[in-house]
């Protein structure tokens, strides 16, 4: 995209649109857009290309949100949270910003490793739901469109997350539901108040089949 990042955001309605139109927003609130807090904050922009970064100082949307001055709010429509950073920290650069971002940015279909690990362990979200899979296998591009289609009917719900047999990061989590990788592809949910745990090995991931599994395990 050839937009100019971020994106001025001038009053609250398009605030809330900017929001609304990702599953990850990230909004810096800033009295003075030229300060040194708001130049760390491009610079942060400018290394997540994914992800939309929207820039503020007008007083009423700073208000609207709550903010004050020289913080930095991301947005998340997975679990409808909201996760803020204070820049009147010194020691805050854009470093530390995008460390921020990478740990908070969960999805609808997040890939778990050791720097998502801390924000899905934070989700305000109790249940679950883990893809237990290859993702070098030719089958896994269709796998998650169903997964993630799967996962929109869960939004608010269940914390969806792709697991990748793959990473050596990732062993202890198959061993702890007990999986070999010859039985893959699995899905488990999982409790987190109470360590409550389903597993299933399945053949071919459906929706259907993903449905069925949340709706006996939340029943």
């Amino acid at each position: 995209s050839t937009t100019e990042k971020p994106i001025l955001l001038n009053n609250i309605a398009d605030a809330e649109a900017f929001i609304s139109g990702a599953e990850v927003a990230v909004i810096g609130f800033f009295q003075d857009p030229q300060s040194p807090e708001a130049e760390q904050f491009r610079l942060a922009a400018g290394q997540i290309p994914e992800v939309p970064f929207g820039l503020s100082s007008d007083a009423a949307v700073l208000s609207h949100y709550g903010a004050s001055a020289n913080t930095v709010a991301l947005f998340r429509r997975v679990d409808s949270d909201r996760r803020d950073l204070d820049m009147n920290n010194r020691d805050v650069d854009a470093k530390k910003l995008t460390r921020f971002i990478r740990i908070n940015e969960l999805r609808l279909v997040t890939e778990y490793n050791p720097v998502t690990a801390i924000g899905v362990m934070q989700s305000s979200l109790q249940f679950n739901l883990l893809l237990i899979t290859d993702k070098m296998s030719p089958k896994h591009p269709e796998q998650m469109r169903k997964f993630r289609a799967a996962a929109e009917l869960y939004k608010g719900k269940i914390l969806f997350i792709l697991l990748d047999s793959n990473l050596n990061s990732n062993e202890r989590v198959l061993s702890y539901f007990q999986l070999k990788k010859s039985q893959l592809p699995a899905l488990a949910i999982f409790h987190t108040p109470d360590d409550e745990h389903v597993v299933l090995t399945v053949d071919e991931i459906s929706i259907e089949h993903v449905q069925d599994f949340c709706n006996r395990f939340l029943q």
